[in-house]
């Protein structure tokens, strides 16, 4: 079966074609649309695979909805092994399996019931298969340039929520946890495994929210309780957002300053999603002692040490879970 499911991958890991991409900019969601001179982009590379109004959109959103770039068949391919994983039929490797709060004490439970997420797959032979994938570094290089490292991957299983709210995602921007600059040449390629809706708990940005600053972030004040490392910032529950719903294969592209979370998952099966974040590898690591992110840096590096690691700087966190996925490996 494994080897089934890599003959499938190996035959979408072909050459790169620049010319075939044509999907739809973006996604209707009732946010700004403003072109400008391709002088001023900032937070995109001249490069032909975007179109003029894609760029602009991703200039004053932060974000970019590509429709149906993935195929179906891998997703398939993706979703079956994670439940391998999950249930004890292949090995977790070095992968980081994380488990629900909502479950936390409950017997009985295990499998896809008990995970929620899996991160750290940038090695496993079926899952890399996302970050590798042609049709999305095409996209990612308008971002980052030539040279792309693929730093943090995850597959998100989003529960069914038992009416605690536990599966909701607290407003973050993801810079929070990234200890390389600059911000610009960081992007996130967040794909749906299925149909993703309000009601399953899509997700959601507050638009324009890239060109702020990054902003502190803490477990929020939920009442019952928070998954690990869910850090949210505080201040903007009012500000204005908008709704990503998606169809299965459909990929989004978003900074990483972009203000975003999810809702809790209203229905009664689990939504899947499987992302990665890429930077160019000409960026530049941070020691983020005495900033903002300190917090999150002590509470990587205790968990590791907690789990029978090595004392590790932040940085060099970082440096283990990396991968260089197209061009050269130059500093990260």
């Amino acid at each position: 079966m494994a080897q089934e499911r890599m003959k499938v991958i190996f035959g979408h890991l072909g050459p790169r074609d620049r010319n075939a991409f044509t999907a739809s900019p973006v996604a209707s969601v009732g946010v700004n649309v403003e072109s400008g001179a391709a002088s001023e982009f900032q937070y995109t590379l001249n490069d032909p695979r975007l179109t003029h109004a894609q760029r602009a959109f991703y200039e004053e959103n932060g974000f970019l909805v590509i429709p149906n770039l993935v195929p179906h068949d891998l997703i398939d391919i993706w979703k079956a092994r994670f439940l391998d994983l999950v249930e004890g039929r292949a090995e977790v490797g070095g992968m980081t399996v994380m488990k629900d709060i909502s479950l936390r004490g409950v017997k009985g439970v295990s499998g896809e019931l008990l995970v929620n997420k899996i991160q750290d797959f940038v090695w496993d032979d079926i899952l890399s298969a996302h970050c590798q994938l042609p049709k999305i570094l095409d996209y990612v290089e308008c971002f980052t340039g030539p040279n792309i490292m693929a730093m943090h991957t995850m597959l998100i299983n989003k529960p069914p929520d038992p009416g605690t709210r536990t599966s909701r995602h607290p407003l973050h921007q993801d810079l929070h946890y990234f200890p390389f600059r600059p911000a610009n040449r960081i992007v996130c390629a967040w794909t749906a495994m299925e149909k993703i809706t309000e009601d399953n708990g899509c997700l959601f940005v507050v638009p324009g929210s890239h060109k702020g600053k990054l902003e502190q972030h803490d477990y929020p004040d939920w009442e019952k309780g928070v998954n690990k490392m869910y850090h949210g910032v505080r201040g903007f529950d009012d500000a204005p957002k908008a709704m990503l719903c998606m169809e299965k294969g459909d990929t989004v592209f978003f900074h990483p300053v972009l203000l975003h979370g999810s809702g809790d998952n209203r229905t009664d099966r689990f939504r899947k999603a499987i992302s990665c974040h890429y930077a160019a590898s000409e960026c530049d690591y941070i020691d983020v002692r005495g900033t903002s992110q300190e917090n999150i840096a002590k509470e990587v590096q205790a968990v590791i040490v907690k789990k029978g690691g090595p004392s590790l700087e932040f940085k060099d966190v970082w440096k283990l879970r990396n991968r260089l996925v197209r061009g050269e490996e130059i500093n990260l």
